[in-house]
């Protein structure tokens, strides 16, 4: 059977203001120094799945500068334009759709556009454990993190312990306290949700059937109309009406047959700028400095330049970060609040600004 590769890119990134805009989002970002956070996604997909056969699902607003980025790794016509944003339901279930109909039936490898994989070959290794047991059980799969702290930044996944690589799932958890993290960490019966997941395409829109029927009567619609003149017509009057909810809550905390296969591979969701050490070496006062600097008595900061000079005096835990027309100052420790500053704008209507 067929693989394909899906890769959800709809994201806005709004933690990465001002560097990421509703256009440009994180995705399009060239955040490690190497490549656009996209194409580091297709390139690591396309040794599980032929790049032929992978598709991106995308918010129209960001389709023309995809299609810029990705030229020549992907196919035009597998970028898929979602009118609007409906959560990550919607958009598993419209590219299922588009491979049932147009394609014939397949596996599934669904992944972020966003994360950082460090150990790319333990990663094909375990999507390819992944895609045997999602064709051979007939199963929803997932690939779940082995936590190395106490992570309340993640939701988990808590499996049937056994020498198998391939775990049953009992339980999807919600982000923990620090307290009920370190416990889940100490059983070692529990995996950090990593948002990955693999199965055949009919067997996940049977799953909708069962559990998403509102949503599943919108995608046959849509299904119906593929291949043919009114298609994206009916995508652009159907799909902003999809009810917008997680694949996580909406199915795979319902479903029964779910399977977790725990990786270790250096993932990191780079969710905010506190995690750009991940992606650079800081220097000896732990500092990590992108761009153009020069920094006095400052220590373990965050500075990203993209053209004009960054001086700092005497600051320390502080994240700066330059654009052409906006300038961010935050205390490390608040970089989760930076899509306040994101929200402000929208009710000021700074629309230039988003």
């Amino acid at each position: 059977m067929k693989t394909y590769g899906v890769i959800m890119a709809g994201g806005g990134g709004t933690r990465f203001w001002p560097l990421s805009r509703q256009t440009t989002p994180k995705q399009l970002l060239n955040l490690s120094g190497k490549d656009l956070m996209v194409n580091e996604a297709i390139d690591r997909l396309a040794k599980t799945a032929a790049s032929e056969d992978i598709f991106i699902v995308t918010n129209e607003s960001q389709v023309a500068k995809m299609l810029k980025a990705t030229k020549g790794r992907v196919k035009r016509n597998h970028i898929l334009s979602e009118p609007s944003a409906r959560n990550t339901a919607a958009c598993v279930g419209y590219a299922a759709m588009e491979i049932v109909k147009k394609y014939g039936d397949g596996i599934m490898v669904i992944t972020p556009s966003d994360a950082y994989i460090k150990n790319e070959e333990e990663f094909t290794r375990v999507l390819g454990v992944a895609v045997k047991a999602a064709q051979e059980k007939d199963a929803l799969v997932t690939v779940g993190i082995t936590p190395t702290f106490a992570a309340t930044g993640y939701g988990y996944i808590k499996f049937q312990k056994s020498a198998d690589e391939v775990l049953k799932v009992l339980e999807f958890k919600e982000k923990p306290d620090e307290a009920t993290a370190k416990k889940y960490v100490e059983s070692g019966e529990y995996a950090w949700n990593s948002g990955m997941f693999i199965w055949k395409a009919s067997t996940i829109l049977k799953n909708f059937e069962k559990f998403l029927p509102g949503i599943y009567k919108d995608l046959c619609k849509i299904g119906e109309a593929m291949k043919t003149d009114d298609e994206y017509n009916v995508i652009d009057k159907i799909y902003p009406k999809i009810e917008s909810i997680s694949i996580d809550y909406g199915i795979m905390e319902k479903a029964g047959d779910v399977y977790v296969v725990p990786g270790e591979f250096g993932w990191n969701d780079v969710g905010s700028f506190d995690m750009m050490g991940v992606l650079h070496e800081a220097d000896s006062d732990g500092n990590i400095k992108i761009g153009d600097q020069i920094n006095v008595d400052t220590k373990n900061c965050i500075t990203y330049s993209s053209g004009r000079l960054i001086a700092t005096i005497g600051l320390e835990n502080v994240v700066v970060i330059e654009t052409e027309d906006a300038v961010l100052v935050c205390d490390k420790n608040k970089v989760q609040d930076v899509k306040k500053v994101v929200e402000q704008l929208k009710k000021d209507r700074r629309i230039e600004l988003l």
